[in-house]
């Protein structure tokens, strides 16, 4: 019998079945791009961008082509000590497929013996998280623009039987021209089916997965809707000091309104149709788009202009 040895594991698994495209070439170009082998010294390495759980991002520029991007370096060991191997697999695989302007794209991978390189697109703006605790809360123009942006996305990925799962700000970045991006893909899944597992950010749960029923792609628009509440109110709506109070208020959808700030009749309404229990009864995402309070705020470039 062979013997397979841990380093050999290692590199199986991270060999993942995804086109590397660093220029934005066609889909029939593919093939050629994927015979491209990255390494580090393909990179001239700049400012640390962040850090995350597994690792950095880097600013960086592709020497060939003098090509800006996001460079995010995972270590694999800690990868393997929390078995987030097949997430990290699942996430490259479906990112790296999607193609749209309030996705954020990610060109290709390489490793090493001890680290993952994703090569990312670099979203100039930074954090939509940072900019929010700055602003502490939106106006109802800069809300409505991003809302109406998210729910173009992800139509696009629901269209191909994508279903993110986790959105909220940490995981949204501003392009330089101010449009947003969805930027992880960490918890997403590829499927035609409903699904069990529970994943995502607490405040964010929908009632299925708090019940640990059946979801679907739903769940995104449940999230949504959350979102779009704390852009205008500044915190989630289901917020509680024990985690347990979170959980019966998001069952319950024990959904108040504060009177400061001031939020129009018109954006109370449209998030009180997608935080509707029943996941089947939540506003579909293009009768989102067609919704006075979005018609009437959001810039339909899709990109906030202050």
């Amino acid at each position: 019998m062979a013997i397979v040895t841990e380093t050999q594991q290692q590199e199986k698994f991270f060999i993942l079945f995804v086109g590397l495209c660093l220029y934005n070439q066609e889909a029939s170009d593919a093939s050629a791009a994927a015979q491209k082998r990255w390494n580090l010294s393909d990179f001239d390495i700049g400012k640390p961008l962040g850090r995350g759980k597994f690792g950095h991002v880097y600013l960086a520029r592709e020497k060939r082509s003098n090509h800006i991007v996001a460079l995010k370096v995972l270590f694999k060991t800690q990868l393997q000590q929390s078995q987030v191997e097949h997430q990290l697999r699942r996430e490259v695989e479906i990112q790296s497929h999607l193609r749209n302007p309030n996705i954020l794209r990610l060109y290709g991978y390489f490793y090493d013996q001890k680290r993952v390189y994703l090569i990312l697109e670099y979203a100039a703006r930074g954090e939509l998280y940072k900019e929010l605790q700055k602003c502490k809360y939106f106006s109802e123009r800069r809300a409505a623009t991003y809302v109406a942006s998210l729910a173009r996305a992800l139509i696009y990925c629901h269209g191909k039987h994508v279903i993110h799962r986790d959105i909220k700000p940490e995981n949204l970045l501003i392009g330089a021209q101010g449009e947003l991006k969805i930027a992880d893909f960490g918890w997403s899944v590829h499927t035609f089916n409903r699904r069990r597992t529970m994943c995502g950010t607490l405040d964010y749960l929908p009632p299925e997965m708090v019940e640990s029923v059946e979801h679907d792609a739903s769940v995104d628009i449940w999230s949504l809707g959350i979102l779009c509440y704390e852009f205008l109110y500044g915190v989630p709506p289901f917020e509680a000091m024990e985690h347990s109070d979170t959980y019966r208020r998001i069952v319950q959808v024990d959904l108040k309104f504060p009177p400061k700030p001031i939020v129009s009749a018109s954006a109370k309404d449209l998030i009180s149709q997608m935080l509707v229990k029943e996941s089947a009864l939540r506003l579909p995402l293009h009768r989102l788009l067609e919704h006075p309070w979005i018609v009437q705020n959001a810039d339909p470039s899709g990109v906030y202009r202050g």
